[in-house]
């Protein structure tokens, strides 16, 4: 089971990679100035110009009021990861990063959803996707009875927002999701995320988001 599980993972995050690219280039030129590309990071880091922020709770309201402070001094996320802390339990870590000397307004705005439940993540990641929220990254807690989910959205204050629709896939069995994956492939949406965590009942589960343009 943990073989699929990886073999599917593996899968996803390959085709996420390829799909996302074509999407996103759309967008590249607007987010350019605050995020610049692979090429120009790679550049400005070797001339030591960029600087990084690195935030770290076990508590997802937190990690929102940081990162939302450090939005606002111009830092823009980079990636998220979860695990262990020395004390128990997991902790959420996250990086942020901003060019040296460079005008520090606020350029993106952050929102966090967590829950255990994937019917009320799905409500809430489609609310967000109403407001011009796109999703930027993922990562699972391990509570005291299973996991919880947490989403990390952005919105660029200076783009004109597009307006997504979400749908959030979860199933302990690969081949449901393998069949779940084609039935929303085929109405137009595409991968953005996927996790694996403890359930309640033990046992783990796939946890995927997709999305698509709203027309």
């Amino acid at each position: 089971m943990l073989r699929r599980t990886f073999a599917l993972l593996v899968c996803l995050a390959s085709l996420g990679a390829t799909a996302a690219s074509a999407q996103d280039a759309a967008t590249s030129q607007q987010q350019s100035a605050a995020s610049p590309p692979l090429a120009v990071a790679n550049q400005l880091a070797m001339d030591g110009q960029l600087e990084y922020k690195l935030l770290a709770t076990n508590r997802v309201t937190t990690m929102e009021k940081e990162m939302v402070e450090s939005a606002a001094a111009g830092y823009h996320f980079d990636d998220v990861v979860s695990g262990p802390t020395f004390w128990g339990g997991d902790e959420a870590l996250v990086i942020m990063s901003r060019v040296r000397g460079a005008n520090h307004k606020p350029r993106y705005e952050y929102k966090l959803l967590a829950t255990s439940k994937t019917s009320t993540m799905q409500k809430e990641l489609q609310q967000a996707g109403d407001l011009g929220f796109e999703h930027r990254g993922e990562t699972v807690f391990k509570k005291t009875f299973g996991t919880e989910v947490m989403i990390i959205l952005e919105r660029d204050l200076e783009a004109t927002p597009r307006l997504w629709d979400y749908r959030l896939l979860a199933t302990k069995k690969t081949s449901t999701m393998q069949k779940e994956l084609l039935a929303a492939a085929d109405e137009g949406f595409q991968f953005v995320g996927v996790s694996v965590g403890a359930t309640f009942f033990g046992g783990s589960e796939v946890v995927t988001i997709m999305r698509r343009p709203r027309k």
